[in-house]
């Protein structure tokens, strides 16, 4: 026999990656122009020049790295960090990744001791049930408030002597909800009151892969609010490299015994095979640091999409950053609406693997003419409940 484990994760699949095959068959059966495939945060907006110019000019150095990634480049970052942000940051610290999937999944291998139990406000996205699980913790969710955002006394109920971390995705997937300064900052401060455990503080993991995709003011930078934090970063959405799966693990040098867990992301990147990020998109990255692919798209596509379907009678709160709208399904199961919103060939992601019930997902990261085409199909969908 096989790892039945193994198998059983992958005969379940994820419900967003489903969703997507099935819009893919029926793309070939019925043609991509006739398909509202809202279903994956797939960019879609160019890559910048800067990136584009060093692709052309770059065709080399495609040999093997050092498993953190590139000198150089861990520089580059650390740099770009403390510059930017204005927190102390070291290069030693920095561990390039495949994606922000692989920093979480390597994090949390680091940092969890069996049974040991990490916070996640919901909804969040799904494949964390599956990292936690692969590293031997307990996700342990809880509420947001009405808006999405931060319920601390819920974090606060939640915390017992098991807890080793809390992720946070600001801004968020599936809401587009960006958490306050104020928020964090009252986070940080509920956290200090956890530093003098004898198991050591708890570890705040801040999931970034949405952090320049914002309609408005930038998030509050997490190492700023609390010591004893870790950025798990992707490139895939700032510079619509999605397929190319590049980021970094940073850890803060006040981070609680920063350079036994830096060891330790070492160890846990052996022991899953994520040594040795692609190495041209490592230098890649380093040449465009700070830039971002063109958001006005998305910001038009949220502002027809979020009008369009408010005017309909969706229930939906405007998203405050990344590409996603999160609305609020007329029927109390989601995944039902959601299988009847394919008779329209609208590929919405209900809301349960999210960790909360009553909603669908939509990806409106795709050219505006699809949204266009599918406003009459969102309308009749409506109308099938008074709408």
């Amino acid at each position: 026999m096989y790892n039945s484990i193994m198998v059983k994760r992958g005969a379940e699949r994820s419900v967003i990656r489903e969703l997507f095959e099935y819009g893919n068959r029926r793309k070939a059966e019925i043609g991509a122009e006739n398909v509202f495939d809202f279903s994956i945060g797939n960019p879609s907006a160019p890559v910048p020049e800067e990136l584009e110019r060093f692709l052309q000019a770059n065709r080399g150095g495609h040999g093997y790295t050092s498993a953190p990634g590139l000198f150089p480049v861990r520089k580059a970052v650390s740099d770009y960090i403390r510059t930017s942000f204005g927190v102390p940051m070291s290069e030693e610290l920095v561990y390039m990744t495949c994606g922000a999937s692989s920093s979480i999944v390597i994090t949390l291998t680091a940092a969890l001791n069996a049974g040991e139990e990490v916070i996640v406000p919901a909804p969040f996205f799904p494949e964390y049930a599956v990292f936690i699980e692969e590293a031997g913790g307990v996700l342990v969710s809880v509420p947001t408030d009405e808006n999405f955002h931060l319920d601390l006394g819920a974090i606060g109920r939640a915390i017992t002597e098991k807890t080793r971390a809390i992720l946070l995705n600001s801004p968020n997937n599936p809401t587009g909800a960006i958490y306050t300064e104020a928020e964090m900052y009252a986070l940080g401060r509920l956290l200090d009151g956890y530093s003098g455990r004898p198991q050591g503080p708890i570890l705040l993991l801040a999931d970034e892969p949405y952090r320049e995709l914002v309609y408005g003011a930038a998030p509050v930078y997490p190492m700023k609010v609390y010591d004893h934090t870790v950025v798990l970063y992707s490139f895939s959405k700032s510079l619509s490299l999605a397929g190319e799966r590049i980021g970094y693990i940073a850890i803060s040098p006040q981070c609680y015994g920063a350079q036994e867990l830096f060891a330790a992301v070492c160890g846990a990147g052996r022991r899953h095979g994520y040594v040795c990020a692609p190495a041209l998109f490592q230098r890649a990255v380093a040449s465009c640091l700070g830039k971002c692919a063109d958001l006005g798209m998305y910001r038009a596509n949220r502002d027809l999409l979020f009008g369009a379907l408010s005017d309909m009678g969706y229930a939906c709160i405007v998203p405050e950053g990344a590409f996603y709208l999160f609305v609020k399904s007329p029927e109390p199961d989601a995944v039902a609406f959601a299988e009847r919103a394919k008779k329209y060939e609208l590929l919405l992601v209900p809301s349960d693997s999210f960790g909360v019930k009553g909603y669908v997902r939509i990806s409106y990261c795709v050219e505006r003419a699809v949204i266009e085409r599918s406003l009459p199909a969102f309308r009749a969908l409506i109308g099938e409940y008074g709408g």
